[in-house]
């Protein structure tokens, strides 16, 4: 038995996911159990200060180092508070908090460097000095250095604990931004045919919106009850899913950088000549995000999935699931939650596992995912 910590912010920025993970085995034969998952909101000044440099905000160095500073003790602090009550972890994985991520370009496109960037402010070292654990950060950067997305780093996580004998699957992650993972059934090599990658906007334009119509009083749909008393203007859709990005092929990866308050603005602007209440432009942004979801699907897949299963806070959206299900008609929509992963704490537990990995010498990329050429290891180490 070995206790891990994973820790992770997403792009939606409300706060530091913590789970407290019993990993045993090895590779893709792992078995996890969580013992204890939490979300620990940030302080409504470091959360401001986070969206702010997402958007394109301006820092000097000595800024920079105190929000570096100040996300990594909120982290320790998220790391100590998780084990209260419980056994003392051995090990930590943290993500940190991405504020800035660069893809590498694509084919055809001229561009220097030719590498990727990808920056998570929360240093490792802080988390393992301050909580006595020995800490694994910074899993992006060796998957970026050899030309890899550095995203999304699941994909081989979903495999180990969500593939299954005769069923093809798509884990739907639904943050900030969504991204997909489809898992064949477990043939002949069917590792090497998982596919991995950002579908788009997942709550980012959601959370921004509300936030807007709001005056900041609100930050996200409960529910999506809101977008749920609206009706879609599917010709809106249609106009916003012409976004080169969604015509990609994969592999690819996105963030704020394309879909945070600048694409809000343009949405809020291409909305005005139909004269939206909110409710309706909140059940059209709905309506972008689970349509790119399954044009996505349907664009790139090999073939389609017998079972779709959604997590991230996105999967407690029930308008949102309600539209993805009406839009892939038969394939049934549920949550990781109803194959035994806890929706809510998936992201926080792979990065326990990718931790794990990282201490066993196990490679956590997965190269058909993030483009990378070949399996590297993931993470840097921090001895307490």
């Amino acid at each position: 038995m070995t206790l891990v910590i994973g820790l992770i912010s997403g792009t939606s920025v409300d706060g530091i996911d913590a789970a407290l993970v019993d990993i045993t085995g090895t590779d893709l034969d792992i078995k996890i159990e969580l013992v204890a998952g939490a979300t620990y909101p940030y302080s409504t000044e470091l959360r401001e200060q986070i969206l702010a440099v997402c958007g394109g905000a301006a820092l000097n160095m000595a800024q920079l180092a105190q929000l570096d500073d100040a996300i990594a003790f909120a982290f320790a602090q998220a790391a100590q508070n998780i084990q209260i009550g419980q056994q003392k972890a051995t090990l930590i994985g943290s993500h940190g908090q991405t504020v800035y991520h660069r893809p590498p370009p694509g084919v055809g496109e001229i561009s220097q460097p030719k590498i990727g960037y990808s920056l998570q402010l929360g240093r490792g070292a802080i988390i393992a000095n301050t909580t006595g654990i020995t800490t694994v950060s910074n899993f992006r950067v060796a998957d970026v250095a050899i030309g890899g997305h550095g995203a999304p780093l699941v994909p081989r996580i979903d495999a180990a604990l969500l593939s299954h004998p005769v069923e093809a699957r798509c884990v739907q992650n639904i943050g900030g931004i969504g991204n997909v993972t489809h898992i064949p059934s477990r043939d002949d090599n069917w590792l090497t045919k998982v596919r991995a990658w950002d579908t788009g906007p997942g709550n980012s334009l959601l959370d921004l919106a509300v936030y807007h119509l709001t005056k900041g009083t609100k930050t996200y749909d409960q529910d999506g009850a809101w977008a749920a008393s609206g009706t879609p203007c599917h010709p809106l859709v249609e106009q916003w899913l012409s976004q080169d990005y969604f015509h990609t092929p994969p592999p690819k990866s996105t963030g704020r950088e394309l879909f945070g308050d600048t694409y809000l603005h343009q949405c809020i602007q291409d909305a005005e000549p139909y004269q939206l209440s909110p409710a309706d432009f909140l059940a059209t942004l709905t309506e972008l995000t689970a349509a790119s979801i399954v044009h996505s699907y349907r664009t790139f897949l090999p073939q389609m999935p017998q079972r779709v299963l959604l997590c991230g806070g996105g999967s407690r959206n029930l308008y949102l699931k309600s539209r993805l299900q009406q839009l892939l008609t038969s394939i049934p929509v549920s949550t990781t939650d109803e194959v035994g992963l806890n929706a809510d704490f998936k992201e926080a537990i792979a990065f326990a596992v990718l931790a794990y990995w990282r201490q066993l010498g196990t490679p956590g990329n997965l190269p058909t995912a993030t483009g990378a050429p070949q399996e590297v290891l993931l993470g840097e180490i921090w001895q307490a």
